[in-house]
């Protein structure tokens, strides 16, 4: 897999995360335990951090990347990922904060200063448009998304199920890796 410092800092992770071989991984991420980066994900940690919770699953063929600090915005837009998040395949996620026990739907795009609260579904193909963000606890959906309705109890139960199947998942990867 290429993990690949940039100014010499270099992706930090424990050996509980699994990482697949075609995923690429640069600069300043962190990656908590029990996550996992599926195929063909592209994260650069270049101009700015991305951290990313534990037990959280970014799945393939997503993008994950960053806006630099600049005049207008000191800081820039670092990605930062909570914890038991499902990034569903295709995504893309740029500069934006995403809470905890989050669906991103397939094919969705989160753009740079999106905040996305604890306990939201955002539905497949939807986008959340710069500095937009989405309250806890509803369904987010659209071009650009917009709020659809409040989650059921099972569908909240769901977010952190589906987090808790990955990790599953991740561990018998990382077992089949051992056994090779």
């Amino acid at each position: 897999m290429p993990i690949k410092s940039f100014n010499n800092i270099h992706p930090s992770f424990d050996e509980t995360v699994y990482i697949d071989d075609s995923a690429v991984m640069v600069g300043d991420i962190q990656i908590g335990t029990d996550s996992s980066i599926w195929p063909i994900v592209a994260a650069r940690g270049d101009v700015n951090i991305i951290r990313i919770g534990k037990r959280t699953n970014i799945q393939d063929g997503s993008v994950l990347h960053v806006s630099r600090p600049s005049a207008n915005k000191p800081d820039g837009f670092p990605l930062l990922i909570g914890d038991d998040v499902t990034i569903g395949h295709k995504c893309m996620l740029h500069g934006c904060t995403i809470g905890n026990r989050i669906l991103v739907g397939m094919g969705a795009i989160v753009m740079d200063g999106a905040i996305v609260e604890d306990d939201v579904m955002i539905g497949a193909g939807s986008l959340i448009t710069p500095n937009k963000t989405l309250k806890s606890g509803f369904l987010y959906v659209g071009n650009p998304a917009t709020q659809k309705r409040k989650l059921h109890p099972h569908e909240i139960t769901f977010l952190a199920q589906s987090a808790k199947n990955y990790v599953i998942l991740k561990n018998t990867y990382l077992q089949n890796e051992q056994e090779c």
